[in-house]
């Protein structure tokens, strides 16, 4: 039986990590970087990445439930960091080549997870697996943006 009342600190911790992403926007730096043709439109991010992070949060939580404190939920907490530091690397430091870096750090960590966790939950899992398209795809944006703007 899963008991709801231990999700919001879940939610929290999810909530404080998306919060970091709002300190460091894209602003004019990034506008004037020129991007791929395939860039999606600047709405789309704010969206997608809503349900990411309640898909995030409910996966971290039902490992916990499945399996309390163990290594495959400190993976989750791992990839959450590397989250966070995402943002500043890329929108506060504007270091486009760190942040692809970062980005591929964080591909390993949720990749990682979402095979460890398996097991254990595989809901927790499957809810990783639209993350883990995300983080691809945005490495692929990462990466093409770092092509294109070497000089930057």
């Amino acid at each position: 039986m899963q008991n709801y009342l231990t999700l919001p600190p879940f939610i929290a911790i999810v909530l404080a990590v998306s919060a970091t992403g709002s300190l460091f926007r894209p602003g004019d730096w990034y506008k004037q970087l020129k991007k791929p043709s395939w860039t999606p439109p600047g709405w789309l991010f704010g969206p997608a990445w809503a349900v990411l992070y309640i898909a995030i949060a409910v996966s971290g939580w039902l490992t916990w439930q499945a399996a309390g404190v163990t290594l495959v939920l400190a993976v989750w907490a791992i990839q959450l960091v590397f989250n966070a530091v995402w943002s500043w690397v890329m929108f506060g430091r504007k270091q486009i080549g760190a942040a692809m870096l970062t980005l591929c750090a964080l591909w390993l960590f949720v990749a990682l997870y979402a095979v460890l966790v398996w097991p254990i939950s595989k809901s927790a899992s499957q809810l990783f697996w639209p993350y883990l398209a995300w983080v691809t795809f945005a490495g692929s944006l990462n990466f093409a943006i770092w092509r294109l703007n070497r000089q930057a």
